[in-house]
């Protein structure tokens, strides 16, 4: 039983397809992760959200998906606590959106520049 508990953090996981949404049945296959942890996970990280529709049924998207392997592979695997993993999870998050604002800006500033190269040509 303790060989089961050690081979599955580090089975390989399947590929997620290129849906619009996910149940969390489908979300607990992809992710090796019960129903009732994603459900508890989604109180304790605040970074995943899934749509709830009617009867209150949980649709996850696909950065939902990618949210829940990043939050397994660092409980289960790299052995964070669950606020050493939201910890993580948020400087990650907070990482990308400088990177993606400073890409941006990069981006603008090569059109502003092409704009002032016509207009003084």
């Amino acid at each position: 039983m303790q060989e089961a508990k050690a081979e599955r953090p580090t089975e390989a996981l399947p590929p997620i397809p290129g849906k619009r949404y996910f149940t969390i049945g489908e979300v607990s296959e992809l992710c090796s992760v019960k129903p009732h942890v994603l459900r508890y996970w989604e109180q304790e990280f605040p970074q995943l959200r899934p749509i709830k529709r009617r009867g209150n049924r949980r649709y996850y998207q696909y950065q939902d998906v990618v949210t829940v392997r990043q939050i397994r592979t660092l409980l289960y695997e790299q052995g964070f606590t669950i606020g050493g993993a939201r910890q993580r999870l948020s400087g990650q998050q907070a990482r990308a959106e400088v990177n993606q604002r400073r890409e941006l800006a990069r981006q603008l500033r090569a059109e502003l520049e092409d704009v002032l190269s016509i207009l003084k040509g």
